[in-house]
């Protein structure tokens, strides 16, 4: 591949998502913090940078895939990657950040004569390993059509919602709100379940393969129900970041979310309680305590 990317941030699923880049044939600097965590791309011909900035060409495609709104402004304008990008590069950003934030990079950019590509994901680390990633995009497109190949490398599907950047997230945090719904909804259904004595493994297997024959209930239905909450696919304080920041837009747009601050509580709960390692599936433990249920 012609096109130079530049890959800024390697958890879980940002290294999944960089395999599959270079197995795509894509000429690939990565950068990561811990620089440990890059190394095992370099195996794969990868080069590694000592800073983000170093990771992008001018007028390249970087992409970021970071944990929150803060380290996505510090690598973008701290960093120096809108400098380095110049005129002519594409910023794929592909983290889970709030609609103003982007909005106000996408500006940033366009400042600078680079341009600013909202794409966040749906999947967690074993669907970015297999490539089976659902991507959400906005933002230019001229610029779209130029990163699509790249993003049919690391997904199954690329979903368009417009030239506002901030759309992209905005259906990121709706998506990831129902996912945690259906999380404590699992957890109060399989409570109930238990307590009035029906087996809870039974009841997911049954609902993921009737009812509820979607891959959230399938995925988290039998997790909730064996309480297997490790090794974490998405951090409990990572699930808490996302609903702050759906109750933030939902503030400032005046939609009334109940059962978004009902979430807020069940993380927070579960945090206080030092539960900070598990996996967010883990605020379903929740319902089991108010129930009585061991």
């Amino acid at each position: 591949m012609s096109e130079q990317v530049g890959f800024i941030g390697l958890g879980e699923m940002g290294l999944a998502m960089a395999r599959n880049l270079l197995a795509a044939g894509y000429a690939l600097t990565a950068y990561n913090r811990t620089r440990s965590k890059a190394e095992p791309l370099a195996a794969l011909g990868a080069k590694i940078a000592p800073t983000a900035s170093d990771a992008v060409t001018a007028g390249g495609v970087a992409v970021t895939m970071l944990a929150d709104d803060r380290a996505l402004e510090e690598v973008t304008i701290e960093g120096g990657v809108v400098r380095a990008l110049g005129k002519g590069g594409i910023h794929v950003s592909m983290s889970t950040i709030s609609p103003e934030t982007t909005r106000r990079l996408a500006h940033y950019h366009a400042q600078g004569g680079s341009v600013y590509v909202a794409a966040p994901v749906f999947g967690r680390p074993e669907a970015a390993a297999a490539r089976r990633l659902w991507i959400c995009t906005a933002g230019p497109e001229g610029s779209k059509e130029r990163i699509k190949p790249l993003l049919h490398a690391m997904g199954q599907g690329v979903f368009d919602f417009g030239e506002d950047a901030g759309a992209a997230n905005v259906v990121k945090l709706a998506g990831n709100f129902l996912i945690a719904s259906a999380i404590e909804a699992l957890g109060e259904a399989l409570a109930l379940a238990q307590k009035n004595g029906v087996d809870r493994a039974a009841l997911a297997d049954m609902l993921a393969k009737t009812l509820f024959a979607a891959p959230v209930y399938q995925g988290y239905g039998p997790t909730i129900a064996a309480r297997r909450f490790m090794p974490a696919g998405f951090k409990l304080p990572l699930g808490l970041k996302d609903v702050d920041l759906v109750l933030s837009l939902a503030s400032q747009s005046r939609t009334p979310m109940p059962i978004a601050s009902l979430l807020h509580d069940r993380f927070i709960a579960a945090l206080a309680k030092g539960r900070e390692n598990l996996d967010w599936s883990a605020i379903s433990i929740g319902a089991a305590e108010d129930a009585g249920l061991k």
